[in-house]
């Protein structure tokens, strides 16, 4: 018996990676390949989004600071 990512490219309509919303999706596919494109585009996006977040919730931080009685 070999390991499991032997069986999954053997079977991929196996793996439960490639359904995507109830519907088989071969990894292989162009369909797979701008599925992965959206993915990293969103991360990306998310992650410069937090980035600038936490930049303005810094700056209202030092800005409560300053005008807050001590």
């Amino acid at each position: 018996m070999g390991e499991w990512s032997e069986y999954f490219s053997d079977f991929p309509e196996e793996n439960p990676a490639n359904w995507v919303n109830g519907r088989f999706i071969h990894p292989n596919s162009q369909e797979a390949r701008d599925l992965a494109h959206a993915r990293r585009v969103q991360n990306l996006w998310q992650a410069k989004v937090a980035t600038e977040q936490a930049a303005l919730d810094a700056e209202i931080q030092e800005i409560i600071r300053k005008h807050s009685k001590d």
